[in-house]
C-alpha cells in the first residue's frame, strides 16, 4: 500500500515532469507559431508590398525571440512556486503570447480584425486573434495534454497534502 508521503512525492514528481514538458514545448514550438501568426495576417491582408511583408517577417523572428523567452520564464517562474501559490494555469501565460506578433503587425500597418464579442471581451488586445485556445495550437498536438496532466498533477499534490 503506498503511504500518504509516497503519494505525496509521486504526485510532486508529476507535477515536476508536465511542467518540464511544457516549458520544454513551448520554447521549442512558439517560435514557429509567432511567425507563423504573423505570416498568416499579412498573407490574409495581402495589402503589403514586397518591401514590407519582407520587414514584417522579419521582425517576426525577432518577435518570436522576445516571445519565447518571455513566456518561457513566466512559466518558469511559475513552476518555481509551490503548488499552492501557482495562481495562473500555464496557459493562461502562454496566451500572453500574441502580444509581440500584434506589435509586428500594427507596426507593419495593418488594421485589426473583426473578432466576436467574446474575444473582444477575454482579450482586447488582441486586435487580431491571435490568442492561442490551447498549448497543442503552437503547432504540436501533443502539447494540448500537457495542461491537462498538470493541472490533475497539481490536485494530486494538493490532495496528498491535506490527506490525514
Amino acid at each position: 500500500m503506498t503511504s500518504s508521503r509516497d503519494s505525496a512525492e509521486i504526485a510532486a514528481q508529476r507535477l515536476a515532469e508536465a511542467s518540464d514538458a511544457i516549458v520544454a514545448g513551448v520554447e521549442r514550438e512558439l517560435p514557429g507559431w509567432v511567425r507563423r501568426a504573423v505570416a498568416g495576417v499579412v498573407d490574409a491582408w495581402g495589402r503589403l508590398d514586397d518591401d514590407a511583408r519582407a520587414r514584417a517577417l522579419a521582425d517576426a523572428d525577432d518577435a518570436a525571440d522576445h516571445a519565447t523567452a518571455r513566456v518561457t520564464a513566466r512559466l518558469r517562474d511559475l513552476f518555481a512556486f509551490d503548488a499552492a501559490d501557482q495562481y495562473q494555469t500555464p496557459l493562461e501565460i502562454v496566451r500572453s503570447a500574441y502580444r509581440e506578433p500584434t506589435e509586428v503587425l500594427e507596426a507593419a500597418g495593418i488594421p485589426p480584425v473583426e473578432r466576436d464579442a467574446f474575444e473582444e471581451r477575454a482579450w482586447p488586445d488582441d486586435r487580431y486573434g491571435l490568442v492561442p485556445r490551447t498549448l497543442g495550437d503552437l503547432g504540436d498536438p501533443d502539447l494540448a495534454p500537457l495542461l491537462l496532466a498538470w493541472g490533475m498533477a497539481k490536485a494530486a499534490v494538493l490532495r496528498a497534502r491535506a490527506a490525514p
